[in-house]
């Protein structure tokens, strides 16, 4: 199995500041096929853009609304980063901007593993892959590709031809939940959704009893964990507000989203390490929001996990997490990320 020796190779964040006309983003180190952008300064939507829909087509991870065609937002995926128009969604004159960014495979294949024919752009060394299907004429259970040649611990699954939700699957919460990336409620119990089935290495499956069988164009973004590089998990707080929970994920995080799953509501909170360079990390966002970004002293990115602060730390409530690594601690890398 290849191993992966740098994280910006597959996943990078990069900061720009908008020019209310055109211009170029670099930095990224790679094409990407999957553009998260939000303005950091004023509340605007969260677009996210994907190569296997194609340019200026953006969807909103704070609504359910169906995606919509602007030519003007993301107007090109380039060798070193992308392309922007002069929407100001994307790119509003003086104001900053964060834009993560992930690697898929730069093409897309068709893939038969499941019983819906699914087009897929899968990258199997970062466990990255961007499925899009039809529901159209599936009865029962309903089994999907999604070409990882791994379980993936994440899938967020967006019907994007109509208004619905952001249904995430997370291994914290299992096969029996699911929880709205638009939404801060708890995740919600329902057997219907993934049809009370894990994903295995080739395929991830759902129930027509909830999906329905009518002709739903769907886009679902895929997590496979790769060691040293991405790591997918749950916690449970233990009520400190000096010395909250550590959570061990083996790297300094780069990227770490948090979200409360139990007895209380709680935001998707996503934090980097290019906005905020020191401990303890102080500029969140949220991905079920369109606000402003917000100083607050959560948590603190260690070299070999990341610890709460103030927030995300209920005693006995339960989170999940992803988190994608600064510095592998695995390949050629004999030099671990340190604490900051």
């Amino acid at each position: 199995m290849a191993q992966i020796n740098k994280s910006d190779d597959y996943f990078n964040t990069v900061l720009y500041t908008g020019n209310g006309s055109t211009q170029s983003i670099t930095g990224v180190n790679f094409q990407p096929d999957w553009v998260w952008l939000k303005d950091r300064d004023n509340a605007t939507n969260q677009m996210l853009f994907d190569s296997v829909r194609g340019t200026g087509k953006e969807l909103h991870s704070q609504n359910t609304d169906s995606e919509t065609t602007q030519a003007n937002t993301l107007t090109a995926f380039g060798s070193d980063g992308f392309s922007l128009g002069s929407n100001t969604d994307v790119n509003n004159s003086s104001q900053n901007f964060v834009a993560w960014n992930w690697l898929a495979s730069n093409t897309t294949a068709s893939n038969t593993d499941g019983s819906i024919t699914s087009t897929v752009s899968a990258n199997t060394t970062s466990g990255f892959s961007i499925v899009k299907f039809n529901t159209s004429g599936q009865s029962g259970t309903m089994t999907c590709g999604h070409g990882l040649n791994a379980v993936p611990k994440m899938i967020i699954v967006k019907p994007y031809s109509v208004s619905d939700s952001w249904y995430t699957y997370h291994v914290g919460t299992g096969n029996a939940q699911y929880t709205q990336l638009e939404s801060s409620n708890t995740s919600t119990s329902n057997s219907n959704t993934w049809a009370s089935t894990s994903p295995t290495s080739s395929v991830f499956s759902m129930s027509t009893n909830f999906w329905g069988a009518n002709t739903n164009d769907i886009i679902a973004y895929c997590f496979a964990e790769k060691k040293g590089f991405s790591k997918f998990g749950s916690y449970v707080g233990n009520g400190s507000s000096t010395d909250g929970t550590f959570v061990y994920t083996g790297f300094s995080p780069s990227f770490l989203i948090l979200k409360r799953t139990t007895d209380s509501i709680g935001s998707w909170t996503m934090y980097d390490n290019k906005r905020h360079t020191y401990n303890p990390n102080g500029e969140y966002l949220l991905a079920n929001d369109s606000g402003a970004a917000v100083a607050f002293d959560n948590v603190d990115f260690l070299s070999n996990g990341f610890k709460l602060r103030a927030g995300f730390n209920n005693a006995s409530s339960s989170y999940i997490y992803m988190a994608f690594a600064e510095q592998p601690l695995v390949g050629t890398n004999n030099i671990p990320a340190t604490a900051r």
